[in-house]
């Protein structure tokens, strides 16, 4: 699926350059396992032609990468994905996509530098591939989401996913297509929406008086 297209792609001619006046960039991180469809979703969303890294996989990375369950996939991501969705004047969301292989994590941390938020992207083919994910942004108090992209294998009650991912309650769990620009936009929606409400709670908490 990482190789997939938008179901509405957008024409090049009707792309808008970035406005003079936009000052204000959010940064968020689409990150996942291996071949969970990141490249998909950023391409999917992205309002102007993403950037990105991927290269044709040889025989060389079948001994260096896992490919069970995505057998059919023939290029993947070395650096990572970008795109951007302009909110509003002065507002600019970019979207940075992670490689999912374990060879390439030590990027993450970098990327996860100065980040909003992030979604993290889950093939319940191979649920064990999120680990790494959470773990980091959880140790990096990076706020995130967990998506399951729909590739028609076996189907898991939320319950059964929050369990194998220990994921806490508070944290939201979609469903979504990564190759359709409408879900891939809920996915951020309900992102965003999520760090609005913990930056509510945060105001809302009594503070300590120091004495």
């Amino acid at each position: 699926m990482d190789s997939a297209t938008s179901e509405t792609p957008v024409a090049s001619e009707t792309r808008t350059p970035l406005g003079a006046s936009a000052d204000n960039g959010l940064k968020i991180v689409v990150v996942g396992g291996f071949g969970a469809g990141k490249t998909t979703m950023v391409r999917s969303v992205s309002e102007i032609r993403p950037l990105n890294t991927e290269e044709t996989m040889t025989q060389a990375g079948e001994g260096v990468d896992d490919l069970s369950g995505v057998r059919g996939k023939t290029a993947t991501t070395v650096a990572f994905d970008f795109g951007r969705i302009t909110l509003d004047e002065r507002n600019v969301l970019y979207l940075f996509g992670a490689p999912g292989q374990e060879r390439f994590w030590f990027l993450w941390d970098r990327l996860f530098s100065g980040t909003l938020g992030a979604v993290v992207l889950v093939d319940t083919r191979r649920i064990d591939d999120s680990w790494y994910a959470i773990d980091r942004l959880e140790k990096h108090g990076t706020p995130f989401i967990v998506a399951c992209n729909d590739f028609g294998g076996p189907v898991f009650t939320p319950r059964q996913i929050r369990e194998a991912l220990d994921l806490d309650p508070h944290v939201p769990l979609v469903n979504c297509d990564a190759r359709s620009r409408e879900s891939s936009k809920i996915v951020l929606i309900t992102l965003v929406e999520h760090i609005k409400e913990l930056y509510a709670d945060q105001a809302r908490a009594p503070r300590q008086e120091l004495v």
